[in-house]
């Protein structure tokens, strides 16, 4: 399976998460990505903690194309401050924060359904 060098093209599901990262678009990438319209791109947030509004801006960047973003927090559910939510709401971007694998089960059904969703998702072992 080749290795993910940054960013893929196009809508993807997500074929299996856990082990440090992600598999998708017959690729595999080990850490954190965020799944956009646009296409999938490496995350450099290890923890909830590093997550800032700046980290989202490819989000932002597709705010036109996004109408609710999941935050996948890692193994443990965080509650999503308003230093993020507001900018995203301000952006017309609704956000939900879960545990990484319950982030990526709902992206990818709304994924299926054709939904304006994206992900930004924090690996987990």
């Amino acid at each position: 399976m080749p290795r993910f060098e940054g960013f893929v093209p196009g809508r993807f599901p997500l074929d299996a998460i856990g082990a440090g990262g992600f598999r998708f678009a017959d690729m595999s990438h080990k850490g954190s990505i965020i799944a956009t319209p646009a296409g999938i791109r490496i995350w450099p947030v290890t923890r909830f903690s590093e997550v800032t509004i700046e980290s989202l801006q490819p989000v932002l960047d597709e705010a036109g194309s996004i109408d609710f973003l999941l935050i996948g927090t890692g193994a443990d559910i965080a509650f999503i401050p308003p230093a993020l939510r507001d900018p995203l709401k301000q952006a017309g971007i609704a956000v939900e924060g879960m545990a990484t694998g319950a982030a990526a089960r709902t992206y990818n059904v709304l994924v299926g359904e054709d939904r304006r969703v994206a992900a930004a998702l924090i690996a987990i072992e």
